[in-house]
């Protein structure tokens, strides 16, 4: 397919790498050609299948805006939107094209929420909670949103909110660590990105998917039909 793709970071640029490896035909726009999403124009979207975001958190809502007044499927990677997902939604109906959006696109992350959603639970029965995110020093956004889902999957299975604290340090790619605390034993669990690369392996897999879909979508809730 004929697929787009927002943003050359690093993310963006192993994205447009897997996607190519895939078979698929790319192009790529990054956020100086794409000031205010001034690149994302009917005609120069007309040719494209989906458009994949992965850039930043001022840049990404003009971007979906503008591809869904195209009415063109999207594969959203980047966060800090959040508080306007209600209002993304809603435009997605009424385009009636196809949205996956993810705090994180990695299958073992999702694998990582699930088992989250299993202990959250103990937040109701004594024991207290606390998110340990940890990146390199060049992401934008803190907390994460890997780390602020984790909060929300806690809250949700259990009614008690769980505290955030963000590190930065070096290249880091990223790791999460829930800890659930007791008076008398600690549980701590923890997923550790080594590469990148799983994030784009799973935008890929989630812009085939959502290719010719209808719906608002989020990765962790169709991550294993990929």
């Amino acid at each position: 397919m004929n697929l787009l793709v927002l943003g050359r970071g690093k993310t963006g640029s192993l994205v447009i790498e897997v996607a190519r490896e895939r078979g698929h035909r790319v192009e790529s726009v990054d956020e100086a050609e794409n000031a205010g999403a001034a690149w994302l124009t009917a005609e120069n979207l007309r040719r494209f299948e989906v458009a994949v975001d992965f850039t930043a958190p001022d840049a990404v809502l003009p971007n979906i805006e503008a591809c869904l007044r195209a009415r063109k499927a999207m594969v959203v990677g980047t966060t800090g939107w959040y508080g306007q997902m209600e209002r993304v939604r809603q435009a997605v109906e009424a385009a009636g094209t196809g949205f996956v959006f993810g705090a994180n696109f990695s299958y073992g992350v999702n694998l990582f929420f699930q088992i989250v959603q299993a202990a959250a639970p103990a937040l109701a029965h004594g024991y207290g909670g606390h998110i340990t995110e940890r990146h390199h020093i060049h992401k934008k956004d803190a907390p994460s949103g890997t780390a602020a889902a984790i909060q929300r999957i806690l809250e949700q299975a259990s009614g008690a909110r769980a505290g955030i604290t963000s590190e930065r340090q070096g290249e880091v790619t990223g790791t999460h660590t829930l800890a659930l605390d007791s008076s008398g034993d600690r549980i701590v669990l923890t997923h550790e990105a080594k590469s990148r690369r799983t994030f784009a392996e799973g935008a890929v897999r989630a812009a085939e998917w959502v290719a010719g879909k209808r719906g608002f979508y989020d990765f962790k809730d169709i991550f294993r039909e990929l």
